[in-house]
C-alpha cells in the first residue's frame, strides 16, 4: 500500500512539474506580432473657392477718404453683381483707417512728425460653388482700375465640402491595404494571421496634384490648388497564428 502510494505520489509531481514547464515555455515565448501601415489616397476637385480684394482711399481730410471708399465700393459692388454673382455673396469687411504721418528730421536727428492724411481701406471676400465663374472674375478684376479703383486681388483658395465622406473613404481603403499586407507577411513567414490587436490612424494631409509639395508631420492642408491629392495611413497590429 505505501508502495502503491509513493507511486501516485510520484506521478503527480511529474504530472504538475509538466504543466508548470510549459506554461513557463507559454511566457518565455514572446507573443508574435505584425505590424504593417497601409495607405489611402485619392484624388479630388475642389467644389468651393474664396477670393478676397481689397481697396483703398486717400485723403487729408477724413470724411473725404469715407467718401472716396464709398464710391470704389459702389463701384467693385456693380462690378461683381454684373459678372454674375449675387449681391449675398459679396461680403464687405468693416473699414481700416489708419493715419499717414511724415517723420521729420533735422540734422540727423528725429525732431517729430507731420500728419500727412488718412488711409482708409475695405476688404471685399467671394464664397461660391461656381469654382469656374469666380476663377475667371478673379483674373479679370484689374477691368476695375478703368473705372478709377486700384483693386489689389488675393490668390483664390479652394476646398472640398465634401471632406468628411472622403475621408472616411480612405480610411477605409488604408485599412484594407495595411490588412492585405499583414496577410502577405504572414503567409510568407509560414503563420496565419490573427486577431487584430490595434488600429492606429495615422496624419491626413492634402496636397496639390503634381505639385511636388512636402508632406508635413502635422499634416498639410493646401488650398491653393483646385486639384488635390488627399492621403491617410492606418497602422495595424496583429497576432500571428
Amino acid at each position: 500500500m505505501k508502495h502503491l502510494s509513493a507511486i501516485v505520489f510520484s506521478l503527480a509531481i511529474i504530472i504538475a512539474a509538466l504543466f508548470l514547464g510549459n506554461a513557463y515555455v507559454k511566457r518565455a515565448r514572446p507573443q508574435q506580432v505584425i505590424s504593417t501601415t497601409g495607405l489611402g489616397s485619392e484624388n479630388f476637385t475642389s467644389d468651393l473657392i474664396v477670393w478676397e480684394g481689397q481697396f483703398s482711399a486717400f485723403s487729408p481730410v477724413l470724411t473725404s477718404a469715407y467718401d472716396e471708399l464709398n464710391r470704389q465700393k459702389k463701384i467693385v459692388q456693380d462690378y461683381l453683381i454684373s459678372k454674375g454673382i449675387n449681391a449675398e455673396n459679396i461680403i464687405f469687411s468693416a473699414v481700416q483707417t489708419s493715419e499717414q504721418r511724415d517723420n521729420k528730421y533735422e540734422n540727423g536727428n528725429y525732431i517729430g512728425s507731420v500728419f500727412r492724411g488718412y488711409a482708409l481701406s475695405q476688404s471685399v471676400k467671394i464664397e461660391s460653388p461656381e469654382v469656374a465663374k469666380i476663377e475667371g472674375i478673379s483674373r479679370e478684376i484689374t477691368e476695375l482700375l478703368n473705372k478709377g479703383v486700384q483693386f489689389n486681388s488675393s490668390p483664390p483658395r479652394y476646398y472640398y465640402t465634401k471632406l468628411a465622406d472622403l475621408k472616411i473613404e480612405m480610411i477605409s481603403k488604408a485599412t484594407e491595404d495595411a490588412r492585405i499586407r499583414a496577410e502577405r507577411i504572414a503567409e510568407n513567414a509560414g503563420g496565419q494571421l490573427g486577431n487584430l490587436i490595434s488600429a492606429r490612424m495615422g496624419v491626413f494631409q492634402i496636397t496639390g496634384q503634381n505639385s511636388g509639395e512636402d508632406y508635413s508631420w502635422g499634416g498639410s492642408f493646401n488650398t491653393s490648388d483646385k486639384k488635390k491629392t488627399a492621403t491617410i495611413t492606418m497602422r495595424l497590429e496583429y497576432n500571428v497564428k
